[in-house]
């Protein structure tokens, strides 16, 4: 497992969590959305370490996309659960120079 799948991985269970209706809205909120800020963060890390390996980097730019629009109500629960399962599918992909 490269770094990358890993936190894909890491990232895509973040985002799960974000994606729990009431719970994950009120983790951002609570930390008055900075928990945005630190997926922000933690995306363009996995994004980074993606292009090094040369793996896929759809999860990670939905990720970002998600970050910055995840604070509004609705949308952002459709985009935190789009993130997520993006993430794990592709931590679970082979790859490419394996």
């Amino acid at each position: 497992m490269t770094g990358a799948q890993a936190m894909k991985w890491l990232t895509g269970v973040f985002e799960l969590i974000l994606a729990i209706p009431i719970i994950g809205g009120l983790i951002i909120v609570s930390s008055s959305y900075s928990a945005l800020g630190i997926m922000l963060l933690l995306h363009i890390l996995t994004l980074v370490l993606s292009a090094m390996n040369r793996e896929s980097k759809y999860g990670s730019i939905m990720g970002i996309i998600t970050s910055v629009l995840g604070w509004i109500p609705f949308i952002g629960w459709f985009l935190h659960l789009v993130s997520a399962i993006l993430l794990m599918v592709s931590a679970a992909q082979r790859s490419r120079e394996q």
